[in-house]
């Protein structure tokens, strides 16, 4: 009953007119650049960082909130009209959702993916206010041997899930912590890794490294796959539903919800496992099997509500123990720290308005979201025709007027650039950005804990193990020794959904063309079976490599 006192009173907070017009405003942003291919939230959360530093932290965490949810919202516009889901945890809507377009069902398949997220996002949000302050709870009990565990196992699960390989993972991630301990060692006072220059000497702001990362890596790299064939879209009708869509729907939603919340709630679970899960398990209950292919309904129904779910979710681990589990929560989390407020499970003590009115601003923006999306989507549709030269040219001026503002200094508009091109041979070597951005921003705090447990026990190795740290670090072998387990195991012996799953997303990128950011970041670089062929030139239907539609 606390929690949902705690959440009357979030509703104070959200509810106050700058704040519902933040979220207003978040919401409309999110679902515009959401249907533009190849901008995600992330990028967008990370641009408008440094331009909202004189706004009040609850404000823009809402405001950024808003930008979460309707960016997962546009992306699905995207797939079922374009075949391009811009971001990863949109490419399973895309296999059903082109197909029913293609049928002229466009209107149908937005108005179940709308309607979807709003159930999702409302259930999965309910369970976060309820579950959040009791995982706050148990954390704050957590020693900081437990806190260095969990952090590894969050840099580990990450670097795992995420790349064509794992030791890819850990490159990346490696390039994060190294940029996170550039700066002053505050134990002893050294400089780290600042080669003599003294602006480097406080570190390199979080904001420059999102913006530079994110933006101007992507940005870069679309001027470099940049084609100049009109995109071709699908036209859209009012979004509607028939009473047999209704009825066919309900139950995916609910499925949805019910496997999306969890994954999402697991640090480094993310979106993209669990709509593959869900779509694989509307395939084997539907009444319409034969459909599935050919634009059933349940296929879209089921992901797109996983995929809200799972953002919700995501915020659990993000505000009870500082740990993002997707590249916008690592975003949102830099906001946090960059208005000098320090993450983890103390946070519902230390700032419960600002953690109560980001909760309950969730109802809002969902629900803003249903009212707007569905009369707006021929709107939306009509964005995909602004040609991407023009788009990321305004990209690249907004990232250095940001990172310029963060700090008023031309020396982090140098740091922007380098980072950038860092950003740009990621992607070009297919080294995925979440590792280096978690990297950054847990880095110092994994650090900390590490630093604290060992003076705890006078230096001794034996204060990082505790019951509870014993039990993640057993975690840790397993997902680190599971690729030479698996060889031993029968083929889809441990995990047959999975691996089902799996399957069905691989035949979807053969037979539909699907292009996303997970799979850029997989393949991208040069073709193995012919070195100075990038492997950009084999996108189908004239994708960019980014994910993103071709340039007017």
């Amino acid at each position: 009953m606390d929690a949902l006192t705690d959440l009357i009173g979030g509703f104070g907070t959200a509810l106050t007119p700058t704040n519902v017009g933040f979220a207003l405003l978040g919401v409309l942003l999110g679902t515009a650049i959401g249907v533009l291919p190849g901008i995600g939230p992330a990028m967008t959360i990370a641009l408008l960082l440094p331009l909202t530093r004189g706004v009040e932290v609850t404000s823009a965490l809402i405001m950024f909130a808003g930008i979460y949810y309707g960016g997962m919202y546009g992306g699905s516009t995207t797939s079922i009209l374009l075949n391009t889901p811009g971001e990863s945890a949109s490419v399973v809507t895309a296999i059903e959702g082109n197909q029913m377009a293609k049928a002229g069902r466009a209107a149908q398949a937005l108005a179940t993916a709308a309607i979807g997220s709003f159930v999702a996002g409302t259930i999965a949000t309910l369970l976060l206010a309820l579950l959040a302050p009791t995982v706050a709870k148990l954390a704050i009990e957590v020693s900081p041997a437990d806190t260095f565990a969990l952090m590894l196992l969050a840099f580990i699960a990450v670097t795992s899930v995420l790349g064509s390989s794992r030791v890819r993972g850990l490159a990346s991630l490696g390039l994060g912590l190294m940029i996170g301990l550039i700066g002053i060692d505050f134990t002893s006072g050294q400089q780290r890794l600042t080669f003599g220059i003294p602006e480097l000497a406080e570190g390199i702001n979080v904001i420059v490294v999102a913006v530079g990362l994110f933006a101007v890596g992507e940005a870069l790299w679309t001027a470099a796959h940049l084609r100049r064939k009109p995109v071709e879209v699908i036209a859209v009708g009012t979004p509607r539903m028939s009473r047999e869509d209704w009825q066919r729907s309900w139950k995916p939603w609910l499925r949805g919800t019910a496997i999306g919340f969890p994954f999402g709630a697991v640090p480094a679970g993310g979106a993209e496992i669990p709509t593959f899960l869900s779509y694989v398990t509307e395939k084997k209950l539907s009444k319409h099997p034969e459909e599935f292919g050919k634009g059933a309904i349940e296929g879209v129904a089921g992901p797109e509500a996983t995929n809200n779910a799972s953002a919700a979710g995501g915020l659990v681990p993000l505000l009870t123990l500082g740990i993002p589990t997707t590249a916008t929560a690592a975003i949102m989390l830099a906001a946090i720290t960059s208005y000098g407020i320090e993450p983890g499970p103390r946070l519902f003590e230390t700032e419960p308005v600002l953690v109560w009115g980001l909760i309950a601003s969730l109802f809002i923006g969902n629900t803003a979201l249903l009212l707007l999306n569905l009369p707006l989507a021929p709107v939306w549709a009509r964005l995909l025709r602004i040609p991407r030269s023009y788009l990321y040219a305004g990209i690249l001026f907004f990232s250095s007027l940001g990172a310029y503002a963060a700090n008023a200094s031309t020396f982090d508009l140098f740091l922007l650039l380098i980072i950038g091109g860092l950003g740009f041979m990621m992607r070009r070597y297919g080294l995925p950005m979440l590792p280096a951005i978690i990297g950054v921003i847990l880095g110092p705090f994994a650090e900390e804990e590490l630093r604290q447990a060992l003076q705890i026990s006078n230096g001794a190795l034996s204060g990082l193990v505790d019951p509870m740290s014993v039990v993640i670090y057993v975690i840790l072998a397993l997902i680190l020794l599971y690729p030479v387990i698996r060889r031993f195991l029968p083929r889809r012996a441990v995990v047959p959904v999975l691996a089902e799953a799996a399957h069905e997303i691989e035949e979807a990128h053969h037979h539909h063309g699907l292009t996303s950011a997970v799979s850029v970041e997989r393949h991208s670089g040069d073709d193995p079976r012919n070195p100075g062929r990038s492997t950009s030139s084999r996108n189908p239907g004239n994708v960019d490599a980014d994910g993103g539609g071709d340039g007017g």
